[in-house]
């Protein structure tokens, strides 16, 4: 029993001390995005994910994700508008939600805020609706694609990231 309970612990805390974060940087489509605590980088698993950063918050039974997409090839991923239209058709009728163009040097971040009835699931699976969440995501301008970065969880544990988040998506700009 005891030879179970020591690989546990020791992924508990290698699982801890990732979440928690210190201060970090990851490289996507060569743009590096600075992060700090409560902030950590995990394993990306999944096709076209280029890194997932997590964090602990409360309000959140599990730590939430920011997943940062890369899609091969100029135009890769779609155009800004049919992003925005499929984030925002992720939720049960019409959520509420907002659009803004944040400007960083030369580059338009386009930032999508929305709330309501989530349906978290993978893309071609079951879907699980998630009342009262909140999803905010990006499209960052790099080179001839973009990379699209999505966070979604409880609207209260996204509401207390989303300055966090805005510095992070900002980070590969700010000299």
């Amino acid at each position: 029993m005891k030879y179970l309970l020591i690989p546990t612990f020791i992924a508990l805390l290698s699982l801890t001390s990732v979440v928690r974060g210190e201060e970090g940087t990851l490289e996507v489509n060569g743009l590096t995005f600075k992060f700090a605590t409560p902030w950590g980088e995990i394993q990306s698993t999944g096709m076209f994910r280029a890194g997932t950063l997590a964090a602990k918050v409360e309000g959140a039974e599990k730590p939430v994700e920011a997943v940062f997409y890369s899609f091969p090839g100029p135009g890769g991923g779609g155009d800004t508008e049919a992003n925005v239209k499929r984030w925002l058709g992720q939720f049960q009728g019409t959520p509420e939600s907002k659009r803004e163009e944040l400007v960083a040097g030369d580059s338009k971040i386009t930032l999508v805020t929305a709330t309501g009835t989530y349906n978290d699931g993978p893309p071609m699976g079951a879907k699980t609706p998630r009342e009262n969440y909140s999803l905010i995501a990006a499209i960052v301008p790099a080179g001839e694609t973009n990379i699209f970065v999505k966070l979604t969880g409880p609207k209260d544990a996204i509401t207390k990231l989303a300055e966090d988040f805005k510095k992070i998506i900002l980070s590969p700009f700010i000299k």
